[in-house]
């Protein structure tokens, strides 16, 4: 049996990092990323950098996530990972974008899981009150009938899908959930807490905490700093800590959104945080929180998770 803690009492067992990005800038393909002047934006990010960073965690697999590609050629980026020389685990997984209200989603999602990492589906259907800070014009997107015609193909293809999302968004989410129950679903970056108000907050645990009724939904914890740039200990430690509350340790999953978490926060104190809010679980909830919960949902195989216990 390996050992899961390091001489503090802080966790110290494998990681699978369920939620990553990598990109090529010189291809051209990430609209989003042009112009862009921040360092983690404006530099390609590949497996390289992705190891480099993660350097003195063991993480022995990973999950690359859509990176808003060319959304005309979305098995491109799927044919990109593919011709990677990826090492180990990484990028073990892939969930790639789909806009499930296209009239060819059927055939699409056929191209997709030809390829045999692809594990799921996201097309980010996040709403604020602010336009500029919104993926989606309309508020009540995901009760589109069409969209919903392409999301149960999800179902019919063994595809989970990554509901990235805003508070707002709560009730048209509980109503999805009901009506999905066949398809697994990843709150994506803690359910998106983006009023850091006392008031804002309480209405985002309470909808997290409604979310969390639904038996077939579990919650990615990552990137709070993208929501809370100004963090402290005290902050980050209190939105994890709901976001556990919530949902339990068996149905919550740990990930960086590197690089992207790099604006604010490196991938070392993403994780120095998660060992430090997380101390006082029980070994078999810490492995399943860092690595189980992700491997199980995401159908990672051989990540070395039997050698621990």
């Amino acid at each position: 049996m390996n050992r899961l803690r390091d001489e503090n009492g802080l966790y110290a067992g494998p990681i699978v990092d369920a939620h990553h990005h990598l990109w090529d800038l010189s291809l051209g393909r990430h609209r989003w990323l042009r112009g862009q002047t921040d360092p983690a934006l404006a530099r390609s990010c590949l497996q390289e950098d992705y190891l480099r960073d993660t350097s003195g965690y063991d993480v022995v697999a990973s999950v690359h996530v859509e990176a808003n590609w060319d959304a005309s050629d979305p098995l491109g980026e799927i044919t990109w990972l593919d011709g990677l020389d990826l090492p180990g685990g990484i990028a073990a997984r892939y969930v790639g974008f789909a806009d499930l209200a296209a009239a060819d989603i059927e055939s699409q999602l056929d191209a997709m899981t030809a390829h045999e990492k692809v594990a799921g589906i996201r097309q980010i259907v996040s709403w604020h009150p602010d336009p500029a800070r919104s993926a989606v014009s309309d508020r009540h997107f995901m009760a589109d009938p069409g969209w919903r015609r392409g999301l149960a193909a999800l179902g019919r293809h063994g595809l989970s899908f990554d509901l990235l999302m805003s508070p707002w968004q709560v009730n048209d989410a509980i109503d999805l959930l009901a009506a999905f129950s066949d398809i697994g679903f990843a709150l994506n970056h803690c359910g998106s807490p983006f009023d850091r108000s006392r008031d804002g907050l309480a209405r985002w645990a309470g909808g997290l905490r409604a979310l969390a009724r639904a038996p077939n939904i579990m919650l990615k914890i990552s990137d709070l700093v993208a929501y809370d740039p100004q963090w402290t200990d005290d902050s980050l430690r209190d939105v994890l800590l709901t976001c556990l509350d919530a949902f339990g340790p068996q149905r919550c999953m740990l990930a960086s959104d590197h690089p992207v978490v790099t604006m604010h926060a490196s991938f070392r104190q993403t994780y120095e945080s998660f060992r430090r809010a997380f101390a006082d679980l029980t070994d078999a909830e810490s492995l399943a929180l860092f690595a189980g919960n992700a491997a199980r949902f995401y159908g990672i195989g051989g990540a070395g998770l039997a050698d621990w216990s």
